[in-house]
């Protein structure tokens, strides 16, 4: 077709010719250069791209919206925000993963926020209320499904002792590693307050989704046994 149209004399068209100089060898530059200039592209568009979603995971971000208010000032009434260890969990700590893939997931089904940051959904205190126990069970449904994944980026059963811990927090720790319970199970409103009749609402996600969740194999070894050994071994040598 292309020597038709040079048989004619015509001047190809913008696409065939853009389409020639895309695929024609070129005699500016050596493939040397083309691959270090598309390697140079290549790390530029990563790390802007990279450096953008770390914008994404910081709390000035996340409370910069106005619905959000109302979470961050429930947030520092908790443990989370002040404690005797000063050691802060924030919003992204909780609320986005670390593993690529499941962050990626993540900030793309935040996107649908935007959605509702535009539709007013809850930009009020009577329509956050009325959406509170909708919110609360989207992030149990999450959480059971994950195993608490963001929880155990700081808690795990397996770095707790204990024989420091209170009687009651030890006891329902053990139960829990015994029953392969995650940590939503027994912490529902751990950074925010609960809605009304949360329990029966938490009965019923579990409900729906049994048969979903795989619970984790127990480790065989009690826990609070473990450390007690430790201790004896590092007292004694």
């Amino acid at each position: 077709m292309s020597d038709q149209g040079n048989n004619t004399g015509k001047k190809p068209g913008f696409i065939r010719r853009t389409w020639s100089t895309l695929w024609s060898p070129t005699s500016a530059f050596s493939l040397g250069a083309l691959l270090f200039g598309g390697f140079l592209a290549g790390i530029l568009f990563w790390g802007g791209f990279h450096w953008s979603l770390e914008l994404t995971n910081t709390e000035e971000f996340c409370v910069s919206c106005h619905e959000m208010e109302r979470n961050f000032e429930e947030y520092t009434e908790t443990i989370h925000y002040n404690n005797r260890s000063g050691v802060r969990a924030t919003c992204p700590d909780c609320h986005v993963p670390k593993q690529w893939q499941h962050k990626i997931k993540a900030k793309i089904l935040a996107s649908k926020d935007l959605y509702h940051t535009v539709m007013g959904t809850i930009d009020t205190e009577e329509k956050y209320e009325e959406h509170r126990l909708s919110m609360a069970s989207a992030s149990w449904v999450k959480m059971k499904k994950s195993d608490s994944r963001e929880c155990r980026n700081c808690h795990k059963f397996t770095y707790m002792d204990f024989t420091v811990q209170e009687n009651r927090a030890a006891a329902q720790h053990q139960l829990a590693l015994d029953e392969g319970k995650t940590c939503i199970d027994c912490h529902q409103g751990i950074a925010h307050r609960l809605p009304a009749d949360y329990l029966k609402a938490y009965e019923d996600v579990t409900a729906e989704l049994e048969g979903e969740i795989v619970v984790p194999e127990n480790p065989g070894q009690d826990v609070a046994t473990a450390g007690s050994e430790i201790k004896g071994y590092l007292a004694s040598n």
